[in-house]
């Protein structure tokens, strides 16, 4: 199997040159260059080609409107995200196209990756954080978009990042455990289970927390797989195998409506003919579950 490094979330190519966010001058003239290249951000879009397969970027002189946060450089290029409050206009037809993370994000390469989850990550933060938790003013972006600062109290607010658990249970016998979720529009949906890490938590207790919720498996050898950015938005999910310590299963009826054990031979068979349908090729999740595997599987949502 690939490494994490090859999931679609997880590959970046740019320096985020974080000792830039606060030099002003630095920004203004990196803002200034005609060279500069900028992503327009709107509601969890960002622009693309026309032919809906790349990113699209702009000068920043095309930019009239919305906050503006660095991203980073990459070889000799600088680039910015610019948060819309509306969709661009029809003045540039190829400016126009919108598309999401999901339609881009397998089929774009390292750089393109990194800075799509950047943007969409900083932008929706954004969104989210338009007044100030202790008093209740206006937020104001800083220079360099990773602060937003409250204009009547004066506190400083910084992006933050959910962590949540994602993991996969195995049992003596090899077999692999997934679940679907009640809240899916998808009938025939089946994933890793997972859930947010809580106050005073550490990410294995969440692990082993999540799991006896959801479905009533209790679990040992709980360990590290890797993690992946998903900010839709604004979580980090980390990846653990599991071992189950037993195997009757007790769904919660809330979260998941259905968890079934799966011998490989079960779970390409389910696969094939349609009765289950994975997750996407851009998750962690399908990876987890096709290293369990030791190989591609058929079909995604």
């Amino acid at each position: 199997m690939s490494t994490l490094d090859e999931l679609a979330l997880s590959r970046h190519a740019h320096d985020r040159v974080a000792q830039q966010r606060v030099d002003e001058r630095w920004l203004q003239e990196r803002w200034s260059d005609p060279a500069t290249r900028v992503l327009l951000v709107h509601d969890s879009t960002v622009s693309v080609t026309s032919a809906r397969d790349a990113l699209r970027f702009v000068a920043p002189s095309e930019v009239v409107a919305g906050d503006r946060f660095l991203l980073g450089v990459e070889g000799s290029t600088t680039y910015f995200g610019a948060l819309l409050a509306e969709a661009p206009g029809p003045s540039g037809a190829e400016v126009a196209e919108m598309a999401g993370l999901r339609e881009l994000a397998v089929g774009l390469d390292a750089r393109d990756s990194g800075l799509v989850v950047h943007a969409v990550g900083i932008a929706n933060w954004h969104r989210s954080h338009r007044f100030c938790a202790r008093c209740g003013g206006a937020l104001h972006n800083r220079p360099g978009g990773h602060e937003r600062r409250c204009e009547s109290c004066g506190r400083s607010q910084f992006p933050r990042t959910d962590p949540a658990v994602i993991m996969l249970v195995i049992d003596r016998d090899d077999r692999c455990l997934l679940g679907h979720n009640a809240r899916s529009p998808r009938a025939r949906g089946f994933s890793t289970l997972a859930g947010f890490v809580e106050p005073g938590e550490s990410l294995e207790q969440a692990v082993a927390r999540e799991l006896m919720e959801e479905v009533g498996v209790p679990v040992t050898d709980i360990r590290y797989f890797g993690s992946q950015p998903w900010p839709l938005p604004s979580s980090l999910m980390v990846g653990y195998l599991a071992t189950a310590t037993g195997t009757e299963i007790r769904v919660d009826g809330e979260e998941i409506s259905e968890a079934r054990w799966f011998s490989r031979d079960e779970l390409r068979a389910a696969t094939e003919s349609g009765a289950v349908v994975l997750p996407a090729h851009i998750s962690i999740a399908r990876r987890l579950i096709e290293h369990w595997y030791g190989g591609p599987l058929t079909g995604s949502w």
